[in-house]
């Protein structure tokens, strides 16, 4: 990621791409930082030289972020709120093929915690370099892959599906029929594989309509960027509807009473004594209040408490607000004495 920020971001803007995951940033620290074309980069890393995981979103999506959970650097997860969705990002880089076995398991304890952590009916979108071929064709595991892979599964492949068993995911790739060459996620020298994956709850994969390996751009040298389009069915609630109400409380004046009773008693026909049918009777009241006395228009009253609650107010809590986010993210001086002067 060293010195490719701008052209990531210059790559998402052409590419209309709102929130990507990356892996070997090779970038120290916890922090987010604009990396221009409208887009920001929430990342971790200890080490520059090797490892560090990040999510990067169109700086319209930034303000939708809940909370960023930076487990390891080949672990993070962002939880975002889309029109009353929560949607969980979460980015990973598996160790490789040569790597030890408990460095292996150490990842893949990790995944399964960020997982664990998240409440059942949230989405989830997991964009992962997870090092392994879960190969062609699905038998026996058609539930969480299709068939189109690419060549034969390997172990670290088979920790993949392992663990879509495990949390109930779908791997994405896999779904979509493509030409080889857009299943390719991976190419260097001769060797011609598939290690990046995208996974959702198997619930949710009918809100991804395509799935592909984006070729010919040059950010990564030997990696290829998957991307996937995904709409978020958004539940709409039913607005309550506003019932309008009669004004008795007008009867109190005088006025307002005499008025009532002559009303009244012209539409009973100037009888004193109420009929012995009281629905008629009551509907007829009712009306006649209607009528005389006027009826609410049912929107909620103003709370004359709040008076004081004017826009100067709202910008500055407004802005205190924005301030106290920016620091929980970021927990620079800068942004502390930022947020501490507001």
């Amino acid at each position: 990621m060293t010195g490719k920020g701008r052209e990531l971001a210059d790559m998402m803007e052409r590419r209309k791409v709102d929130i990507l995951c990356v892996q070997e940033t090779r970038w120290k620290g916890s922090k987010a930082r604009s990396i221009g074309a409208g887009f920001k980069l929430f990342y971790y890393g200890v080490d520059s030289k090797r490892n560090g995981v990040g999510v990067v979103l169109k700086e319209e999506f930034v303000r939708n972020v809940l909370e960023v959970k930076r487990v390891s650097d080949r672990v993070m997860s962002l939880k975002l709120e889309i029109e009353g969705v929560m949607l969980n990002v979460v980015s990973g880089y598996a160790p490789q093929v040569g790597c030890e076995l408990e460095e292996k398991e150490r990842f893949w304890s990790e995944l399964d915690e960020v997982m664990e952590s998240i409440p059942t009916g949230e989405r989830v979108v997991i964009g992962a370099d997870f090092n392994g071929h879960v190969g062609e064709g699905n038998t026996g595991d058609e539930e969480v892959m299709g068939k189109f892979g690419v060549k034969e599964r390997n172990l670290e492949g088979q920790m993949v599906v392992d663990f879509a068993k495990r949390m109930d995911m779908g791997v994405v790739n896999t779904y979509f029929q493509k030409r080889e060459e857009h299943r390719v996620t991976y190419k260097s020298g001769g060797r011609r594989t598939q290690v990046d994956y995208i996974l959702c709850r198997r619930g949710n994969l009918k809100e991804i309509s395509d799935c592909k390996v984006v070729v010919g751009e040059s950010v990564a040298r030997q990696h290829r960027m998957v991307v996937c389009r995904m709409t978020l069915m958004v539940c709409k609630t039913k607005r309550s509807k506003i019932e309008k109400k009669t004004k008795w409380w007008k009867l109190k004046k005088e006025e307002c009473c005499e008025e009532f009773r002559q009303k009244l008693r012209q539409a009973l026909g100037g009888q004193v004594v109420l009929p012995d049918d009281w629905e008629t009777t009551a509907e007829v009241i009712r009306e006649t209040g209607r009528k005389v006395l006027g009826v609410s228009s049912g929107r909620r009253k103003e709370d004359k408490e709040t008076w004081w609650w004017n826009e100067e107010v709202q910008d500055s809590i407004q802005r205190k607000r924005l301030a106290k986010k920016k620091w929980d993210m970021d927990r620079t001086e800068e942004n502390r004495q930022e947020y501490k002067e507001l």
